[in-house]
């Protein structure tokens, strides 16, 4: 007994240190703290916004004491100025606050991107591994705001999407927020306690913005030029980024005042003869864009109208560099390092581009993106467009043709290419598919989904991979099938068993017709298959199928095995016969003793499935210390590796579920309550939520705590009420729960 008890001690040590690491968070405010992740350099140029930067000011002030959040919404039309306005607020104000954090909030990704880089730069992130999980970022962000005492101010930059905006805002902070964005909703939502219109400027600011752009200072500046700087202004309606662009124009040619707006006006009789876009103002950049570029190298033409398709705030260098191998001739410039910065350097002096060069990051306006496109004919759009396919491919592995397994180690190339890929889906969606190549850029949307697989953003994954489905035009291809199966995946990971079957067995034919019946991919149509009868009920299919998959692969002497053996001892262990689910799991090559290291050893997030399944094997063999050693690895393992998403919220129920049962409620409780925290910040997580809040539920009630117990009762039944309507009338029992929840996340 005392053996057992020393056993359960040093459990119970391991489950508390590995609670510890997953929130030293919660302790990093002790520490003084500088620190600001402005993207832009101070704009030298930027002239004006007096009244705007001091309602800024006064509003958002530190000093200025407030009981709860200043928050202010910088609302106007893209290109009117309001990010620069942001930015010469952040930097007149810098000294003022211990921290100012831009957060890029176009969207989830970018958010979640931007979120990375904040914790990274506040020493949130334990290691490496938590630096690559947005959930987790945008959580100990928010934690660490709410409870520090420097003064903070965050900047929401173009932030058009209100729900991404929402699931990133601080919350009960006491700080300083600013957003820019050119939704209305975004600024009369009671997230902004103050909203400002952003116009064009005046006249006369727009005078001083042009002589600044053009390097003209106060003692060379003759009434002349002061004459024609403001008829020029006028022309274009005090428009910030028009003004810019005609700056870097005018420095660019050498040319005079005087001279530009009668060149202004002959070029705009020839765009008007072609289609013009689709405001004034875009019909304006157009213009501009077509001077400035009328001198330009081919090199610089062609890395222009690439750059159009991206996304427009981070891109990448690498991604021109070495995604471009294999492109044709006129691509070639972009592989040469002397020929890759002639072509760069030109836009950048004309203030086409921008470009960080520590990071090796090239950045451009939205509007000069979108004029520029529209200026494309068909054939030249259709050649820049296969081309960035083409590029971003080179970002993530091919699962279509090999059964390849995990790929974490291409996480960081992956992350590199995914706001792009995003941003091509979008275009698509407004513009519709102009390729040549359309296979490709299906592949490409595959490609993209299984990272997002990997990565647990299963919602984002599922709208991507049902437009490559779509955009097949030939449904017997490998590629075809790795897409349909891919959503099967993705439903059953989402409790979807049954809506997941039927595409598995239209793969297991393709496959089948394809690569004849005898082929070691054959194995993993049937794996999945088997996978879906298991989370279905139907044990005897699931357990037909598994056995199928493995003399295939015995057979093949395939290095995929293991997968089989652990997804068949899952099986057996939900058939009630763990022993044999134990004996199963051993066979595994790569287990080889079930010591923590043969789990952990690879790095690779799929063995600590196998670990938790091995947790749940011990649970049912009546051994909760060993279980509990094991599924406290396991949730420590996950959380570093894969972040704060569907499976680690399974480890921390996994663990706090052992903590119950051996007496020790406190600690269970604190999990317990993290997963509902955790769920919060991605949609997915409802079904954890639930089920935790279930628990969470119990726990109350047995204190006598019974305001608290309702209230969580009555969320968890809401929950499963929305997500399983079949279940509204079941009995609040653990059951019903655990319907919301898959029997194995792998």
């Amino acid at each position: 007994m005392d053996m057992e008890r020393m056993r359960k001690e040093a459990s119970y040590r391991e489950v508390i240190e590995a609670w510890a690491a997953m929130k030293l968070d919660k302790n990093e405010n002790d520490k003084p703290v500088r620190f600001d992740n402005i993207p832009f350099p101070i704009n030298p140029k930027f002239t004006g916004r007096e009244d705007i930067l001091d309602t800024l000011h006064k509003t958002l002030d530190p000093e200025f004491v407030a009981s709860s959040l200043k928050s202010i919404a910088l609302v106007g039309m893209g290109g009117v100025g309001k990010t620069q306005i942001a930015i010469q607020y952040a930097y007149m104000y810098r000294e003022r606050y211990d921290v100012i954090l831009w957060i890029a909030a176009d969207n989830a990704i970018s958010i979640g991107q931007s979120s990375r880089e904040v914790a990274q730069g506040l020493e949130l992130s334990g290691n490496e591994d938590e630096t690559k999980d947005s959930a987790a970022a945008m959580r100990k962000i928010k934690n660490w705001l709410k409870t520090t005492e420097t003064t903070c101010l965050v900047i929401y930059d173009n932030a058009d999407d209100l729900t991404a905006l929402r699931t990133a805002w601080p919350g009960t902070m006491k700080g300083s927020v600013l957003i820019t964005t050119q939704n209305i909703s975004v600024a009369t939502s009671k997230l902004a306690t103050q909203r400002v219109q952003v116009e064009p400027v005046t006249d006369e600011d727009g005078r001083k913005m042009l002589l600044k752009a053009v390097e003209l200072d106060d003692d060379e500046v003759t009434p002349e030029h002061a004459e024609h700087a403001l008829a020029i202004s006028r022309a274009f309606g005090g428009l910030p980024l028009a003004l810019t662009q005609i700056g870097g124009f005018i420095n660019e040619r050498s040319l005079a005042l005087e001279d530009f707006l009668s060149l202004y006006e002959k070029q705009s009789t020839k765009i008007d003869a072609r289609k013009a876009p689709d405001s004034d103002y875009e019909y304006t950049l157009s213009t501009v864009w077509n001077m400035s570029c009328e001198r330009l190298s081919g090199s610089s033409t062609y890395l222009f109208n690439l750059l159009t398709f991206f996304e427009p705030d981070s891109i990448s260098e690498d991604i021109l560099t070495q995604g471009s191998r294999g492109l044709d001739e006129d691509f070639s410039f972009l592989s040469d390092e002397i020929d890759f910065d002639d072509a760069w350097l030109p836009l950048q002096r004309a203030a086409l581009i921008g470009r960080s060069g520590s990071s090796k990051v090239l950045s451009i306006h939205r509007l000069v993106q979108s004029a520029g496109r529209k200026r494309l004919n068909e054939s030249e759009y259709i050649s820049c467009f296969d081309a960035v396919v083409h590029m971003l491919c080179w970002g993530f592995p091919d699962h279509s043709s090999v059964d390849i397994g995990h790929q974490i180690s291409a996480w960081s190339r992956c992350e590199k290419c995914l706001p792009h890929v995003n941003h091509l889906v979008n275009l698509v969606k407004r513009q519709g598919l102009k390729s040549n190549d359309r296979m490709k850029y299906a592949d490409l949307l595959l490609r993209c989904s299984w990272y997002l697989y990997e990565r647990e953003m299963y919602i984002i994954a599922k709208g991507m991979v049902e437009q490559a489905i779509s955009t097949f035009e030939d449904t017997t291809t490998l590629e075809y099938a790795s897409a349909i199966d891919l959503g099967g995946l993705i439903d059953l990971d989402l409790t979807q068993g049954a809506q997941a079957l039927e595409p598995f067995k239209r793969a297991l034919e393709i496959r089948k017709a394809r690569l004849g019946p005898e082929d070691p991919f054959i194995a993993y149509s049937l794996n999945n298959i088997a996978l879906a009868y298991t989370e279905m009920g139907e044990l005897d299919l699931a357990y037909a199928a598994h056995k199928e998959a493995i003399g295939l692969r015995l057979k093949a002497n395939s290095d995929r095995i293991g997968n089989s053996y652990s997804n068949m001892s899952s099986l057996l262990l939900r058939m009630g016969r763990p022993d044999e689910a134990e004996e199963m799991l051993a066979r595994c090559p790569s287990l080889k003793d079930f010591t923590d290291d043969t789990f952990l050893s690879t790095g690779n997030p799929r063995f600590s499935g196998d670990m938790v399944l091995l947790s749940r094997v011990r649970l049912a063999q009546g051994r909760l210390a060993d279980a509990l050693r094991l599924a406290s690895g396991a949730l420590r393992f996950r959380q570093e590796k894969l972040g704060n998403r569907l499976k680690t919220c399974d480890s921390q129920y996994d663990v706090a579920s052992m903590l119950i049962k051996d007496g020790r409620v406190a600690p269970a409780m604190d999990l317990l309550e993290d997963i509902v925290n955790i769920s919060e910040t991605f949609e997915e997580g409802e079904g954890q939520r639930a089920r935790a809040l279930y628990k969470v539920s119990g726990i109350y009630a047995e204190r006598g705590m019974q305001p608290e117990s309702l209230a969580a009762k009555e969320k968890a039944l809401e929950l499963r009420a929305k997500l399983k309507p079949e279940l509204k009338d079941a009995p609040f029992e653990e059951a019903a729960f655990a319907k919301l929840c898959l029997w194995m996340l792998w």
